[in-house]
């Protein structure tokens, strides 16, 4: 009862209106790519984003800043899996990362703006930051927020980082925000509480919970406060009716993928 009156005083639910967007939608997890070998389709791709929207499908992708500050549609902080580069995505300009190919493929490495043209508000969008522990977010979190400028289509920005939501709080309170959320079973007072914190910390106004652990009683709880609660990674039928049972959109691949 005492968490619960916490987060409603450090963490309070967001309008309905605001936020009711973000359930209508199935987003396709970096795009709809080819997993397997041989696929056409890079993860984090403009292929693969324009192949989710000519399903009708809603858009996740990911983010990593340039050495120039610049945010690049990217997962991984190495360029190792998929590229035929090395090192950390950061130590290279964004001109430079888009000349990049990605592996088996003829597509290359886009920018945050490239991707908002090709959508132009006709899908949905989540945009998650990466980040490192240790390393301030301020950086990433700017380049997004100049790359969002002028764009009206329905987006929003998440992160497993609390910090990454709670500087959208403070600098960006005009973009939807959200946590995302993995329990790594660990649903003992401990987990319970190092939740707790990190909601309190960031202030979201939805949770992106992994599949994996629903359902959550964590996030029924704020499910039940107003905070819409996607899951992700949905990669199999079985998956998505477990997803349509205890949470309100999901973020799906592969077989995943109604």
């Amino acid at each position: 009862m005492l968490l619960r009156l916490i987060d409603g005083f450090a963490a309070p639910p967001p309008a309905a209106a605001r936020v009711g967007w973000l359930c209508d939608w199935q987003y396709a997890h970096r795009g709809v790519h080819d997993r397997g070998a041989g696929g056409t389709l890079a993860e984090n791709s403009l292929p693969a984003f324009a192949e989710a929207m000519r399903r009708g499908l809603g858009i996740e992708c990911d983010i990593q800043r340039s050495a120039d500050g610049r945010a690049m549609v990217f997962h991984d902080w190495e360029l190792d899996r998929l590229t035929a580069q090395t090192g950390p995505v950061v130590a290279h300009t964004a001109d430079a990362l888009a000349r990049m190919t990605l592996s088996g493929t003829e597509a290359t490495i886009p920018t945050l703006e490239m991707l908002l043209r090709l959508i132009g508000g006709k899908v949905a969008l989540l945009i998650e930051i990466k980040s490192r522990a240790g390393r301030p977010v301020s950086t990433a979190c700017l380049a997004v927020r100049r790359a969002l400028e002028g764009y009206y289509g329905p987006h929003a920005v998440m992160s497993f980082d609390p910090r990454v939501s709670a500087w959208f709080a403070r600098h960006a309170p005009h973009i939807v925000r959200g946590l995302v959320v993995t329990e790594e079973r660990a649903r003992g007072f401990g987990g319970r509480a190092r939740r707790h914190l990190a909601l309190w910390q960031a202030k979201p106004e939805f949770l992106a919970y992994d599949v994996r652990d629903l359902p959550s009683r964590f996030a029924a709880s704020q499910r039940a406060r107003g905070l819409p609660v996607l899951t992700w990674t949905v990669r199999t039928q079985e998956l998505a009716q477990r997803a349509a049972l205890h949470a309100d959109a999901p973020i799906a691949e592969g077989d995943g993928l109604g």
